[in-house]
């Protein structure tokens, strides 16, 4: 399958190409799925790095479609890793239901990046989802005993069965169902995080990850008026909520 004009872009920005071969399934909950696959030298090419996501190429009424996925438990050494899927209407959820050992996918390794702060911070803010879950788990065991808050919101019943690995010495999960589009986990932040942050505003970190227009609201409100440096918040809108049909 060749990858369109996004997969010239991607060339032209260097982005490496390789394929993956699942090797096992696993059913966490009814909408979300984990993978196992071999990384066709993938990690030995590029290293690994805490959230570090791939681009995956599905095909979508005969045209080429990629989504991100962030890599979990990558082994290098063993050339594995898995990836997890929040399920949804949608060709890359599709396959990831249908998906059995022996099956491959063709993936590009382009526009990742994320190095944890050095010196550690003296507290961690997480704002995330389903769709963000493996990053957020990248992130804390990219900094274990570092103290962290976790806003986790669950769109459905079964996220809160979802395993986030919190740490109950040194984690705090907040799992805040979704409404109003995201309104309620904007609401749940903007009331708990001043307090929170108290003097740690110089040296506390702030990772948001979940849709994108909350995304967009909420470092609008860490960066102007709760006045975080820059360089202490980093922020990507996941995904964006489907258009409601006539």
């Amino acid at each position: 399958m060749g990858h369109g004009w996004e997969g010239v872009v991607l060339k032209l920005m260097r982005g490496k190409d390789f394929a993956f071969t699942v090797t096992g399934a696993e059913q966490v909950t009814e909408r979300y799925r984990r993978l196992q696959l071999t990384d066709g030298g993938m990690l030995g090419a590029t290293g690994v790095h805490p959230t570090m996501w791939v681009r995956l190429w599905f095909e979508n009424a005969g045209k080429p479609h990629q989504r991100a996925y962030t890599l979990v438990d990558p082994d290098p050494a063993a050339g594995t890793f898995s990836l997890e899927f929040a399920l949804h209407d949608g060709c890359a959820s599709d396959w990831a239901r249908n998906a059995k050992p022996g099956d491959t996918i063709e993936a590009t390794v382009q526009g990742t990046g994320f190095s944890v702060p050095d010196p550690l911070p003296s507290r961690l803010f997480v704002v995330g989802d389903p769709a963000s879950l493996p990053a957020i788990n990248s992130l804390l065991d990219a900094m274990p005993g570092v103290p962290a808050t976790i806003w986790f919101e669950t769109p459905h019943g079964t996220d809160a069965e979802l395993p986030v690995r919190a740490d109950t010495a040194h984690h705090e999960l907040r799992q805040v169902p979704r409404r109003d589009d995201g309104a309620g986990l904007v609401e749940e932040v903007r009331a708990a995080l001043p307090g929170l942050l108290g003097d740690d505003r110089e040296t506390a970190f702030v990772w948001i990850a979940c849709d994108t227009a909350t995304t967009r609201s909420l470092t609008s409100y860490v960066r102007k008026e709760l006045a975080l440096p820059k360089e202490r918040v980093s922020a990507l809108g996941y995904w964006r909520p489907e258009p409601v049909k006539a």
